[in-house]
């Protein structure tokens, strides 16, 4: 970790494509695997609802689509394990992306405790502790759940390359959970009816819940004066909320890791991707995994 780079794009919300974060992952995670730096990737999307492989194969799972289409909202199929998340300015995505060592190749466990170790820690600078292990009812269940007090605040996925991978978590964390819960509850019963009941979670609006109210934040909290807070944010006199603080931890954990020699030798192998990349790799992953259509507004 003394040379991975972070790339804050938590500000960048204008993005109305839901496969953009997912394109650009992708694109720094061939690069890492070429030689390329280590990157924790942090990004925000206004609006959109991904599904995992799994959801896309259900039986309604284009009407259900069309439904959040409907209402403005991005749909898209992820190429990284998990199942469906909503996603808008309260979501918190952290992508860690690694090129792979020979030791590390089928560790995938490691890569996961290794996401659970960050947020853990960058948890508990605002004020909370984060257990680990399945929450039943919650929406892209798995061994990975991170919750507090028995609700799921944040979800863990990947996606390997033959040299690199990507460690993706969303971690909610602003809002009412229970909302995106109740989102995600909407769609399986559209998407899923008639299948088995094995092939889709079942979703409960208690299971989920942010930061924010799990930690008893759920109000902004306004700086006022120079300094830093316990997350390492810088006093603006501006109100911050829970995103912000959230990936401002996340971010002074990182830097508790990195080196000077570590960040010269990483920058000088970085690489950003044009635009156009990122478009055309949007553009690929859409025809690879369908729903090609299935767009807000």
């Amino acid at each position: 970790m003394s040379g991975l780079l972070i790339l804050d794009r938590t500000d960048s919300l204008d993005a109305t494509d839901p496969l953009y974060a997912f394109a650009l992952d992708e694109l720094l995670c061939r690069a890492a695997g070429d030689g390329g730096p280590a990157i924790c990737h942090l990004w925000r999307h206004p609006r959109a609802f991904v599904m995992g492989l799994r959801d896309s194969r259900l039986p309604h799972a284009r009407e259900a689509a069309g439904w959040l289409a409907g209402q403005g909202i991005g749909v898209a199929v992820r190429n990284s394990g998990g199942a469906a998340v909503p996603l808008d300015p309260g979501v918190v995505n952290l992508s860690l992306i690694l090129p792979k060592g020979q030791a590390e190749d089928m560790a995938y466990r490691d890569d996961f405790e290794r996401m659970y170790d960050l947020i853990r820690q960058a948890v508990r600078r605002i004020g909370g502790e984060a257990a680990k292990g399945e929450i039943v009812g919650s929406y892209c269940p798995g061994d990975f759940d991170l919750s507090i007090a028995g609700r799921k605040f944040c979800g863990i996925a990947q996606r390997r390359q033959v040299k690199a991978y990507i460690v993706q978590a969303f971690v909610i964390a602003e809002g009412d959970g229970a909302a995106r819960a109740g989102l995600v509850r909407e769609f399986y019963r559209i998407a899923a009816e008639g299948a088995d009941s094995a092939a889709y979670p079942a979703v409960a609006m208690d299971s989920m819940a942010s930061l924010a109210e799990l930690t008893g934040s759920g109000r902004r909290l306004t700086h006022g004066g120079a300094g830093t807070d316990a997350a390492g944010s810088v006093d603006t006199g501006r109100p911050v909320g829970m995103a912000t603080r959230f990936a401002d931890a996340v971010k002074a954990v990182l830097r508790g890791r990195q080196t000077p020699a570590g960040i010269a030798t990483a920058e000088a192998s970085l690489r950003l991707p044009a635009p156009e990349e990122i478009a055309a790799m949007a553009d690929a992953l859409r025809t690879r995994y369908g729903f090609g259509s299935q767009r807000g507004t």
